[in-house]
């Protein structure tokens, strides 16, 4: 399988299975899900069928104040292995969208593991940083206030049939918002369908930014970026904080086009993204003190498009794990 940086959402796909899951606490393949809903979705956003169940764990629920379910009421409910192949069905050739997906996603395949399963889950999307790139203006990104921003009524805050039906409609407008803005969706593709019990935990899903600097780049650094002309391929950049576009969507742009993102700003460091043109601090800071080139984030991402061929490195190996995950935080 090839790996996802991103897509842009102008680009039709193979629609999305939009979950949410009920836990009896935070550490996957120890806690366990009493709760799970998925609805398929097609391209277009709308739902074409769904699954939704209680589960009997067969632990204690954990956080009743949170999910508000007791043992009394998970009794006699279906195992994870009950749904399973409904959950499955759904899941297969979908992107799994999820507020804060990796969470779920840990969870899921952690419950698969556990009955044998691999979870058939290619690519995974969060709509938190999808929100977060589209520009908002919300208070903040959870599920409750983009749900009034958008105009979505919330019946049962964590009922996980509700706050997946909140979340397909949120992801409906939230996609035709990502079109209209020529924006790229945060989705990523996940090599390893199986977590060892007890052992990953949600911080185990890496952040892109530490995958993409790890990554090596398949073309050698032509050099320091030159105003008047374009970015070329092997170009190492780096990003400083004041900037308008997440750092996320950037850095799929980055490695979609064949650059090279890198954390640290050094003489070899092609160009550093900034939007402060005298900057006192920072990475634009220490771009401007060792003569490294600066550039708008309008001005690098329109400028990406159009990024030159560079010359190969001899003899390229892609060195990030298959196991690694990828994630958005």
């Amino acid at each position: 399988m090839s790996q996802t940086w991103g897509r842009p959402a102008v680009e039709p796909g193979t629609g999305w299975a939009v979950v949410d899951v009920e836990t009896t606490g935070f550490r996957p393949g120890q806690a366990r899900v009493v709760s799970v809903a998925a609805l398929a979705v097609g391209d277009d956003g709308n739902v074409e069928h769904s699954v939704s169940s209680l589960l009997n764990p067969g632990v204690d629920p954990g956080p009743t104040h949170v999910h508000g379910l007791t043992a009394e009421m998970l009794d006699g409910q279906p195992t994870f292995a009950d749904v399973a192949p409904r959950l499955m069905e759904i899941l297969r050739g979908r992107t799994l969208v999820a507020h804060n997906v990796a969470f779920d996603y840990a969870f899921l395949a952690a419950e698969a593991e556990l009955v044998g399963a691999a979870l058939p889950v290619e690519s995974v999307m969060c709509t938190v940083e999808l929100s977060r790139r589209l520009q908002l203006g919300t208070e903040n990104l959870r599920l409750e206030t983009l749900a009034a921003h958008w105009g979505v009524t919330q019946m049962r805050p964590h009922d996980a049939l509700d706050d997946a039906l909140v979340l397909a409609q949120i992801l409906k407008p939230a996609l035709v918002a990502a079109r209209e803005r020529r924006s790229w969706l945060p989705i990523r593709s996940v090599s390893r369908k199986t977590w060892p019990n007890g052992q990953v935990t949600h911080e185990e899903l890496r952040p892109l930014k530490t995958l993409a600097a790890r990554r090596p780049c398949p073309f050698q650094n032509p050099g320091p970026f030159v105003t008047g002309r374009p970015l070329v391929q092997g170009m190492r950049v780096a990003l400083s904080a004041e900037m308008a576009h997440t750092h996320e969507e950037v850095i799929e742009r980055i490695l979609d086009a064949g650059l090279a993102y890198t954390e640290n700003v050094d003489q070899l460091t092609s160009v550093v993204v900034c939007n402060d043109t005298a900057p006192e601090q920072g990475k634009g800071y220490q771009a401007a003190e060792l003569g490294v080139p600066l550039i708008a984030d309008t001005e690098f991402m329109a400028l990406i498009e159009q990024a030159v061929g560079g010359r190969d490195v001899e003899q390229f190996v892609d060195t990030t794990g298959d196991g690694d995950q990828y994630a958005l935080f």
